[in-house]
């Protein structure tokens, strides 16, 4: 399983605090331990075994813990398939008296190839847009040539311009 920076860097992080709050118990009872042992009734080997339970019991509140984080970071992992992941521009001349490539289609998809495609044609007198729905990489809705390549470019070369062949 690949964890995103952010989610690395947040799980080290939490690490970080857990450790220094695990040094910090261990610190004092390592203390308390000290000024017990005179003064404890019980033998060394009871202690021992009561020191033992504790450590069990620190190591199951982190085991959960982890456990929880790693929950957390699985609904994040699903949540984020649906966002905006796969951008293409392909720029174009609609019509052979007009030059500049000023119309477009845009494709904007999420991790599955879900979301839309936009087209602009640019002529001297007006301008059209159209938006078709993407479902898995294809439209139920007729693509243009440059549709279609903004599609793919998205889903292939995510986050990048490219130019009408």
């Amino acid at each position: 399983m690949a964890f995103s920076n952010t989610t690395l860097s947040i799980m080290t992080l939490v690490s970080l605090i857990l450790a220094v709050i695990a040094v910090g118990i261990l610190a004092s009872r390592l203390v308390k331990e000290h000024t017990a042992k005179a003064q404890s009734p019980l033998p060394p080997d009871e202690r021992l075994e009561v020191l033992v339970e504790a450590h069990a019991r620190s190591i199951k509140k982190l085991q959960d813990a982890m456990r929880q984080l790693a929950g957390g970071e699985r609904r994040l992992a699903e949540l984020f398939q649906g966002a905006l992941q796969h951008v293409a521009v392909v720029r174009f001349d609609a019509f052979e008296d007009m030059g500049g490539r000023l119309s477009y289609s845009a494709a904007l998809l999420d991790a599955r190839g879900d979301g839309v495609v936009i087209t602009s044609i640019n002529g001297r007198q007006d301008a059209r847009c159209y938006a078709k729905p993407v479902s898995g990489g294809t439209s139920i809705q007729n693509l243009s040539d440059e549709e279609e390549q903004a599609i793919r470019e998205a889903l292939h070369a995510a986050r990048q311009t490219v130019e009408a062949r």
